[in-house]
């Protein structure tokens, strides 16, 4: 009886979530749309604010420091960091990690970009990016205007440094 109880309690709690989760529908930015400022610290604790970032940015939000597929990625960018950085663009990824993960995975890595911390998914939730478990793995490309110009949901994590190349006509 107790168990029926609780499985009845659990499927209900479940339900509530699930009518919650459809209810609150994330933000959906399109090209065009002018990128959302805000205000986050970065790998080494610093605050950055995002539209005071100038010039062609790459913001790409990536699941989880550490994990395969977000080091695959990270390091590609690592790796292509030069040639985007000739091409006058900027780098900034962004998580849900602390500041203190986000510094070992930098160091680990050897990441020449910034890393910006939003453990409280504030920002995600602006991008639509937060997911129910996980955040997406999706970058934005914006120019010197601070405009989306491209969305990339299809992200090759072996080769994004050249993806964000070719998508951004470099």
């Amino acid at each position: 009886m107790k168990l029926a109880l609780i499985t009845l309690a659990s499927l209900a709690l479940f339900s509530s979530l699930a009518i919650i989760a459809k209810s609150k529908k994330p933000t959906e930015l399109k090209v065009g749309d002018t990128a959302p400022n805000f205000t986050l610290p970065n790998e080494k604790g610093e605050t950055v604010t995002f539209h005071n970032i100038a010039g062609k940015k790459v913001l790409y939000y990536y699941p989880m420091d550490s994990t395969p597929g977000c080091t695959k990625q990270a390091c590609s960018l690592r790796d292509g960091h030069q040639d985007l950085k000739n091409k006058g663009v900027t780098v900034i990824g962004i998580s849900s990690d602390s500041v203190d993960s986000h510094k070992k995975f930098a160091q680990n890595h050897k990441l020449p970009f910034t890393l910006l911390s939003d453990v409280k998914n504030e920002v995600a939730k602006l991008y639509g990016t937060a997911g129910t478990f996980m955040n997406s793995r999706i970058t934005f490309l914006i120019d010197e205007k601070n405009k989306i110009v491209k969305i990339l949901k299809d992200i090759k994590v072996k080769s994004h440094a050249q993806q964000i190349l070719k998508e951004f006509g470099l």
